[in-house]
């Protein structure tokens, strides 16, 4: 039986990716705590950011992080399902404009 490709527990084994890179771990989760540090954005909105791009890139680690993230820090379920639907319009939109080039193509070709 194969295994499957996303395993939320895959995440309890990130801390020993050190091993490899040291150099590299420590310098990206110094880049992580600097990035969610309050600042002009404070850490509720900075965690629905990275819910909605995670949604974006489809990236199911990030989704479990920063969903638990945002909700730590105060996030309402309406204020997580508004960001995951700004992500949806943008990643749709995105799709749509890109619609304009195969057409263009079409024409051209």
């Amino acid at each position: 039986m194969s295994r499957p490709l996303y395993t939320s527990t895959d995440l309890n084994s990130y801390p020993d990716f050190k091993e490899y890179a040291p150099e590299a771990f420590e310098a990206y989760n110094a880049w992580v705590a600097a990035a969610f540090a309050e600042g002009a954005l404070g850490k509720k909105t900075k965690e629905l950011i990275a819910v909605a791009v995670a949604h974006a890139i489809q990236c199911p680690y990030c989704i479990d992080v920063h969903a638990k993230g945002a909700s730590s820090a105060g996030a309402t379920r309406e204020e997580l399902a508004e960001a995951i639907h700004v992500a949806a319009v943008i990643r749709g939109g995105a799709s749509l404009v890109h619609a304009v080039q195969a057409l263009q193509t079409l024409e051209e070709g």
